[in-house]
C-alpha cells in the first residue's frame, strides 16, 4: 500500500485507499475515473486558479437544478457525453430505428389518448399529421405498443418551461397501437429552439463559440411487451441546425419527411415507420 501522496505516484496513493469489500463495479468505475483524471491533471498542468473556477462552476451548475430543470444532463448533453452513453448502451440490428438522447423535458405520465387526437393545446404553430406504423423486424405490426410523444411549441418552449402560461400536457400525449400496428396523432411542425442558455453551461457554450441551438423535432418513447424500450427523435430534414445539433443527437436515419398539404385537415404531415429491436 502506498502511504504517501507524491504527484508522481497520485493514482496509485488514491486507488490504493480503496476497500477489497468494495462494490468490485464501484472499484473498477472509480479505478479508472481516478487514472483518466489525475492524467487529465497532469497533462495541462491544471492551475490552482482553473481549479477553483472548475469548483465554481460545478457548484453553480448544482444549485440551479431543480425538478424542472437538468443542468448536469444539460452539460451532459453539451459534451457528448449523452450520446455517448446512448451509443455504448444502445446497440441496433440492423433495420432497427435509431435512437438518440432523452433530453431533459421528458414528464412521466401523459395522458393517454385516442389515435387521431391533437396534442398541441394552445392553437398555436403549424399543425402537422403524425402517423406511421410500429414494426419488428421481419415487418409485422406491433400491437399494444405506446408511443409516449412530446415536443416544443411554436416559439420553441416545452410547457414545464413556462408553467402558467402553456396548458399542461400542451405538446404530449401516449398512444397505444392496435393490431395494424398503426400510430397517428396532431401536433405542430416543431421549430428548432436553443437549449437553456441561462445556466452555467449556456455561458460555456458562449466562451466556446457555440450556438445553443437544437434543429426542430419530434420525441418519442416507444415501449412494448418483448422488444427493447425506444427512445429517439425525428428531425425536420431542412432545418438549419441538423449538421451542428447542440447535444449531437441527429442521425441521418431520423431525418423524417415533413410534406405540405394543400385542402387537408393539416398544414403538413410526417409519415414515419418505428422499427423495435426485440428484448
Amino acid at each position: 500500500m502506498t502511504a504517501y501522496f507524491t504527484a508522481e505516484n497520485s493514482v496509485a496513493a488514491v486507488n490504493a485507499r480503496m476497500s477489497d469489500d468494495a462494490n468490485p463495479r464501484l472499484r473498477e468505475v472509480l479505478d479508472a475515473l481516478v487514472r483518466h483524471l489525475h492524467a487529465f491533471t497532469k497533462e495541462i498542468d491544471l492551475t490552482q486558479e482553473e481549479w477553483e473556477l472548475a469548483i465554481d462552476f460545478l457548484t453553480r451548475t448544482g444549485k440551479i437544478c431543480s425538478d424542472e430543470r437538468q443542468e448536469f444532463i444539460l452539460l451532459s448533453d453539451v459534451l457528448g457525453l449523452s450520446m455517448l452513453v446512448d451509443a455504448i448502451n444502445n446497440p441496433r440490428p440492423e433495420g432497427a430505428t435509431e435512437s438518440t438522447v432523452l433530453g431533459p423535458f421528458h414528464v412521466v405520465g401523459a395522458p393517454v389518448r385516442e389515435m387521431g387526437d391533437r396534442i398541441n393545446l394552445d392553437g398555436k404553430g403549424e399543425s402537422c399529421l403524425y402517423e406511421g406504423r410500429v414494426l419488428d423486424l421481419e415487418g409485422k405490426p406491433i400491437a399494444g405498443a405506446c408511443i409516449d410523444v412530446w415536443s416544443d411549441n411554436a416559439e420553441g418552449f416545452y410547457d414545464v418551461q413556462q408553467p402558467g402560461i402553456q396548458p399542461k400536457w400542451n405538446n404530449r400525449g401516449r398512444f397505444v397501437t392496435g393490431a395494424d400496428g398503426r400510430y397517428s396523432f396532431v401536433g405542430i411542425k416543431p421549430v428548432s429552439y436553443p437549449i437553456p442558455d441561462d445556466g452555467p453551461v449556456g455561458k460555456l457554450l458562449e466562451q466556446l463559440g457555440r450556438h445553443p441551438y437544437r434543429p426542430a423535432h419530434m420525441h418519442y418513447m416507444l415501449t412494448a411487451s418483448g422488444f427493447r424500450k425506444l427512445v429517439t427523435h425525428t428531425f425536420v430534414g431542412d432545418d438549419a441546425y441538423l449538421a451542428s445539433d447542440a447535444v449531437f443527437g441527429v442521425k441521418k436515419s431520423l431525418i423524417a419527411r415533413f410534406e405540405r398539404l394543400e385542402n387537408a385537415a393539416t398544414e403538413w404531415r410526417s409519415p414515419f415507420d418505428f422499427v423495435l429491436a426485440p428484448e
